[in-house]
């Protein structure tokens, strides 16, 4: 049993970098988001993927239909396992608010044991995203899957195949449309490429 998953940040909106847009509707891509889905899907087409599923958030949606309809494959499938880190009341709001708030100082600093407003732990999205990945992988021998998530999601993946503490996250980058490439077998899970950008 082997499969290879492509982790798939999705795409630029207009606002990255400005305010946390977490599970915040209506956050689409922006002019320079779509044209890194075109490469996205060139990238993953080379890929020779079977299937792709997507966090339910629009920004994903648009950037996992995208890479579909480059590789010629069905309409992504939505999986909650995929979506953003829930942070509760922290969604949508700026960072210079956010840096004024010792909980998200505190969340930045030990994410281990901090839990987002009304939301969640960063242990916890590792959980669901790992257990996404081992049931997919059970589906069937050589399968090559896109997952169309976030940062912080793909983080979690890459820092559990790694053997690292959740607190590791800011020692690497995932940046939007970036491809992170991890294979999952019966001997184990190993990290292939990390944050490749296509430009």
């Amino acid at each position: 049993m082997t499969a290879t998953y492509f982790l798939v940040r999705h795409a630029a909106h207009d606002n990255v970098g400005n305010f946390l847009a977490g599970r915040a509707a209506g956050i689409t891509l922006g002019e320079a988001g779509r044209a890194q889905v075109q490469r996205l899907g060139q990238r993953l087409r080379r890929g020779d993927i079977d299937a792709i599923y997507t966090s339910p958030r629009e920004r994903t949606l648009e950037t996992a239909e995208g890479i579909a309809s480059a590789c010629g494959l069905a309409l992504p499938q939505t999986d909650a396992a995929l979506d953003e880190v829930n942070f509760g009341d922290w969604s949508g709001k700026t960072f210079e608010v956010l840096n004024d708030d010792p909980r998200w100082r505190r969340w930045n600093t030990t994410r281990s044991l901090t839990r987002t407003p009304g939301g969640e732990t960063m242990l916890d999205v590792q959980t669901r995203i790992f257990g996404l990945m081992e049931t997919l992988a059970s589906g069937g021998n050589d399968r090559r899957i896109a997952l169309v998530s976030h940062a912080d999601v793909i983080k979690a993946a890459v820092s559990h195949v790694l053997g690292l503490p959740i607190d590791a996250w800011p020692r690497f980058d995932i940046a939007p449309a970036s491809v992170t490439t991890v294979v999952i077998g019966d001997w184990g899970a190993k990290v292939m490429t990390l944050n490749e950008v296509t430009f």
